[in-house]
């Protein structure tokens, strides 16, 4: 750890120095700047929208800059919001012309108008196409940056992340500063674990570190980070949204990708991806294959103080986690004339997730202090399968932007958690447990929302959201009897539960632009019925409730591209099922837990306040934020019996969070595109423990230094470096780490293929340490795992996956 350290020192050293003042100033051919037009004030509207000439999406806060035609001196401007659209008010009489530019875009210039008075010119629809650079008579296309930055999320770009290409969605949130990811693929998000996962705008039964780990990055689009939610949005997850964006094609004809990818030690894996189109009509098809297996070395240090009787172990050993997941999906839509669109859809997972472990062991008390030496031999899988079917409408109405939409989503999740541990003496098992916890699942959701356009300027909104689920889970256990050999059923620690959840929501939105001003009000109103039922005990748990959840989200443009943000919501964290069980469930041989039935939800308050300044092709954005939560829930750790820790979730109360999110994209020199993150944040937490007051604080801070460097038109490489600090929790503590990762694609037949050699954990420092500990228990836990992990990809591109661009309109003229 010291050594990663002192790297990260030289390396800050580094970044200090590098050159920031590579900037330069793009201007018209033939240009020159001047003063005059600036502070001229008049009664002109310049409008348009702005649109990615690749995919037709969109694009959200890119620059829209009026110049004098005389002088070519900027005279104002300003930026398209999430619907690509712009208004510039306020422009004086004169002969202008317009720049149009977006980061990783190629800028263009409109040809001359004129403003007489009031009048309005209207520059239609204009697309950005990729920035094409000359180099030595080699075309050069660039890429879109990695991250992008828009008024109430961030985007991150899965395509552009090579160093991940082979990987999951885990693997690419390691490069965005928001998030945090540990050894054992978990996430935070701004440092707390519980947010929500999206997957295309729905929710899913899984659990959500669970679909990040199994989704392969090859089917992602982009990765949509909402840390402050509008109203739209339910208000689960404490720490806010992941929403995963799969890949759709947009132009005609049969598209398709086929991949394979190897890696050392039992790691591989399979795609494809089928699209057609025609007319209106689309039809598509995805399944793949990947497994990735890793070993590391862990060591545990332990004690339990029983009314001053402590009992030690500590173990020593070798690990092995393997991760298998299979997925298919399909879907058709067909455009049924006027723009109404009906969709359905289809998605299949099976996933099986395996730990093995072979340790040394050694077990003492105060009264008996010669150590007993064991082998402790642990098999663990978690598996299950998950089918969604879905279905949606759009039926625009004849105002641009008015529409209805409904979505219906049914889904069935299988689940199956298996762990047994074996104490071994030679060869004779002296201690042995297995536990097992099973049950389907199944949900139903519906989703209306609708859009109603006020005028140019604002708008309302309005929807209902409904959610009934039901699942029933059985949790057996059984320990080995010494005298049969055989593991005996024990009906003590054994339960089955159904759970039952019936909830509806409410949201309305109102939105105006009042100029430089613009402004999101909303509100939400949640209804909640949860029902517990364990069968063999007769007890039911049942909740009724109400819930409100204000929204504000505000803006103001500075000019030139630059923004000011800020936004409020209130959110909440509602206990998970298990939560409530007041029984006992063993997880393994030393840990058991157990449920609270008087655990209350919490509530966050969270606000952000956050500024973006552009210069010239590079973006700085700045984002605080304080997040204060209410009832705050942790899992407290206590002891159960010798050698054995319960957890039980405890309402323990508040935390507070506030940090401060940096983003700077620049080009230091051509062909070299550097992001650098990083997110600074003080966290503290008080409350009881026990009946005992406690207080905690700690400084965290997280940094990403991203490197794309393109030596030709089909050679990309691709370093980054992360560094995650020290944390701090309830009742313990984490080290930081240091990881980085390396890549290098190559692109050959006109982009028909696509290899490329991801290498990650580069110099073996992703090792971690945790504590945890009270006065009758302490806990430490030390892994070092596999490092590098080497994987090698080819990817077959099948016409429109290709990047063809569409043809130009004429109204634009490129940038020279």
């Amino acid at each position: 750890m010291l050594a990663s350290r002192n790297f990260l020192l030289i390396l800050l050293v580094i970044l200090l120095s590098t050159p920031f003042s590579a900037f330069s100033q793009q201007r018209r051919p033939g240009g020159g700047a001047g003063p005059g037009g600036a502070g001229r004030v008049g009664s002109g509207i310049v409008s348009g929208m702005v649109f990615d000439k690749k995919t037709s999406e969109p694009i959200e806060v890119a620059t829209i800059m009026l110049f004098n035609s005389k002088d070519s001196s900027a005279v104002t401007g300003g930026s398209t919001n999430s619907k690509g659209e712009f208004s510039i008010e306020n422009v004086p009489s004169g002969t202008f012309y317009a720049r149009i530019s977006f980061i990783g875009f190629e800028r263009i210039f409109t040809k001359d108008f004129v403003i007489q008075g009031a009048s309005k010119i209207d520059l239609g629809k204009i697309y950005l196409s990729a920035k094409i650079i000359n180099l030595d008579d080699v075309v050069v296309n660039a890429e879109r940056t990695q991250i992008s930055y828009q008024i109430d999320k961030k985007v991150i770009n899965v395509g552009e992340n090579i160093t991940s290409l082979t990987g999951t969605a885990t693997d690419i949130l390691e490069n965005v500063p928001s998030v945090t990811v540990d050894i054992d693929g978990n996430v935070s998000l701004r440092g707390n674990s519980n947010f929500t996962v999206l997957i295309d705008g729905r929710p899913t039964l899984l659990d959500g570190n669970t679909v990040l780990q199994q989704m392969p990055a090859s089917t992602i689009e982009n990765i949509e980070i909402i840390t402050n939610p509008s109203a739209k949005y339910n208000p689960e997850g404490t720490a806010g949204i992941i929403n995963l964006v799969m890949k759709k094609n947009k132009l005609q004809g049969i598209s398709g990708i086929a991949g394979i990818n190897a890696g050392l030690k039992d790691k591989y894996g399979a795609e494809f991806m089928g699209d057609y189109k025609t007319g209106g009509t689309q039809l598509n098809f995805g399944i793949n294959y990947n497994k990735r297996s890793m070993s590391s070395t862990d060591v545990s240090r332990n004690w339990t103080n029983n009314n001053g009787f402590y009992s030690y172990y500590n173990s020593t050993g070798d690990s092995y986690r393997n991760m298998e997941y299979f997925g298919l999906r399909g879907g058709a839509s067909w455009d049924l004339g006027d723009k109404n669109i009906f969709t359905i859809g289809g998605r299949y997972s099976d996933r099986t997730m395996g730990n093995n472990s072979n340790s040394n062991y050694e077990q003492w008390t105060t009264a008996q202090p010669d150590k007993n030496l064991y082998r402790s031999l642990d098999d663990g899988e978690r598996s299950g399968n998950d089918i969604e079917l879905s279905s949606s409408y759009v039926h625009p109405f004849n105002t641009n932007g008015h529409e209805l939409s409904i979505d219906m989503d049914y889904e069935i999740e299988n689940g199956d958690d298996y762990s047994k541990t074996n104490l071994v003496q030679g060869m004779v098992i002296k201690e042995g447990k297995i536990s097992t916890e099973s049950g389907p699942g199944n949900q139903f959701q519906t989703k209306i929302d609708y859009i109603y356009p006020i005028d140019e300027k604002s708008k309302f909104e309005a929807g209902y959201n409904g959610e009934l689920e039901y699942s029933n889970e059985k949790n057996d256990f059984k320990s080995y009897n010494l005298v049969t050999g055989q593991y005996d059923f024990n009906p003590l620690f054994s339960n089955d539960v159904k759970y039952y959840t019936d909830q509806h929501a409410l949201y309305s939105i109102y939105s105006n632009q009042l100029g430089d001003f613009g402004f999101k009000v909303g509100a939400r109103a949640e209804y909640t019925g949860r029902e517990v039922k364990i069968d063999a005990k007769n007890q039911n748990f049942s909740i009724s409730d109400w819930d409100y959840f204000p929204t504000a989200h505000f803006s103001y443009d500075l000019g030139s591209g630059n923004q000011l943000m800020t936004s409020y919501t209130r959110r909440i964290r509602r206990p998970r099922g298990w939560e409530f069980e007041p029984f006992i469930t063993w997880q393994d041989a030393y840990n058991v837990r157990s449920g609270n039935p008087d655990i209350l939800p919490e509530y966050i308050d969270s606000y952000e306040l956050g500024a973006q300044k552009v210069i010239g092709n590079s973006l700085i954005s700045i984002d605080s934020y304080f997040r204060m939560t209410h009832n705050k829930t942790d899992r407290i750790q206590s002891f159960y019996s010798e050698n054995v820790t319960l957890t039980r979730p405890e309402n323990i109360g508040k935390d507070y969070s506030i940090g401060a999110e940096l983003f700077f994209n620049f080009d230091p020199i051509e062909n070299w595109n550097v992001n650098l993150m990083g997110n600074l944040y003080n966290y503290k937490i008080e409350g009881a423990i026990r009946g005992k007051d406690f207080s905690r604080n700690s400084f965290n801070w997280n940094f990403r230094f991203n490197n794309t460097i393109k030596f030709t038109s089909s050679t990309v490489l691709q370093f980054n470096a992360m560094y995650n600090s020290p944390s701090t929790s309830s009742q313990g503590k984490r080290d930081g780490f240091f990881m980085t990762n390396i890549a290098v694609k190559q692109t050959l037949f006109e982009k028909l293929l696509t290899i490329s050699l991801n290498v990650r954990d580069l110099f073996g420092t992703s090792n971690w340490e945790s504590t945890n500990e009270s006065f009758d228990f302490y806990n430490f836990r030390s892994s070092e795992r596999e490092a590098p992990m080497v994987m090698l990809n080819f990817r077959f591109n099948i016409n429109n996956y290709k990047n063809r661009e569409q043809g130009d309109d004429g109204m634009t003229i490129p940038e020279e």
